[in-house]
């Protein structure tokens, strides 16, 4: 099943997207909001599953053309947004770079910070930011959304948990993230407003490309129409999804809604390119000796997609420009 939100306020309104996302149906008399729908998920999503069966069919009643500009963020704001870091090839090469030393225990315990979630950017949507000179970068992910999760659950407990599976544009801003890195208390101002896919999808249907709790397929970015990277989400992800939630839920309960980040898609071959900027200059650097690739300035375009087996966009693509920031009024 494929879920997205239109622009309405500040939750959206729930609707069910067609598998080739050009039609959908609004499900206002069944339910309102994506968070309404997480939060009832058993009682809820049979009802939608049989729209999305109808819509396919194109038997659905009230169908329409569906705009992805349209869209918010699946979810516009969420109770919890928590990053992980599962491509641990990426945290090496960023730590060597700076010359420090990756302790042993990022092999076995992931890495995870909290981050804004009050307002989350539709897939669409410019990139609103105060000054170019803080090294703007995006960063391409893949984020699992869960329902209500207990305390202390196993990975296998928590694969049942996980109910929607996203795209994500973490927006970081690197000047401030070293600050921030030196204080040693986690990220604030480095961590702009995240962007999330078009479309929400259900793990099933991804099919085989879901497969022991990780995305088995290329995320394809590109950067100013330039392809940029194109690693496999489901190759050297050391802590799958599961994990990911687990390790969350360790000493608190997860509210429904969480959404759980993978950190930047990375693999150890690096003829498939980057998903993010300051990996690329890492590598630049560790070459050559220096980094040559630049920061994203105003202007600047990203876009992020994963293609199917079947040649078909599966979230809609993340493909938007980066602005300076206006104050209204």
């Amino acid at each position: 099943m494929k879920l997205a939100s239109l622009k309405n306020g500040r939750d959206g309104t729930l609707i069910v997207v067609s598998a080739d996302l050009k039609r959908a149906v609004n499900v206002e008399g069944t339910v309102e909001t994506m968070q309404e729908l997480l939060e009832n998920w058993a009682a809820i999503a049979p009802e939608l599953d049989e729209i999305y069966d109808m819509l396919n069919a194109g038997q659905a009643r009230d169908a329409f053309d569906l705009d992805l500009k349209a869209l918010a963020s699946p979810l516009p704001r969420a109770y919890q947004w928590l990053d992980g870091s599962a491509y641990v090839n990426h945290v090496e090469l960023v730590r060597k770079s700076r010359g420090v030393a990756m302790p042993e225990s990022f092999w076995s315990d992931p890495l995870m910070y909290q981050g804004g979630s009050d307002v989350l950017l539709g897939a669409m949507d410019d990139v609103p930011l105060p000054d170019e000179k803080h090294g703007i970068d995006f960063e391409a992910e893949i984020a699992v959304v869960t329902d209500d999760v207990p305390m202390g659950v196993t990975p296998e407990e928590a694969a049942k948990h996980i109910k929607l599976i996203m795209l994500v544009n973490d927006v970081s801003l690197r000047y401030l993230a070293m600050d921030e890195i030196a204080k040693g208390f986690g990220f604030m101002q480095a961590k702009p407003a995240t962007v999330f896919s078009p479309v929400a999808v259900t793990p099933d249907a991804l099919g085989d490309a879901w497969a022991d709790g990780k995305v088995n397929l290329p995320l394809l970015t590109s950067y100013n129409g330039e392809s940029f990277g194109r690693p496999n989400a489901g190759v050297d992800m050391v802590f799958n999804f599961p994990m990911l939630v687990a390790h969350a839920a360790r000493t608190r309960y997860l509210s429904a809604g969480t959404i759980i980040g993978s950190g930047t898609v990375s693999n150890k071959d690096k003829s498939v390119g980057s998903s993010c900027i300051v990996e690329k200059r890492t590598i630049e650097k560790l070459e050559t000796g220096d980094s040559h690739t630049p920061f994203m300035k105003y202007g600047d375009r990203v876009r992020i997609e994963m293609i199917g087996l079947d040649g078909a966009s599966i979230f809609g693509a993340i493909d938007q420009k980066i602005v300076p920031y206006a104050p209204k009024g």
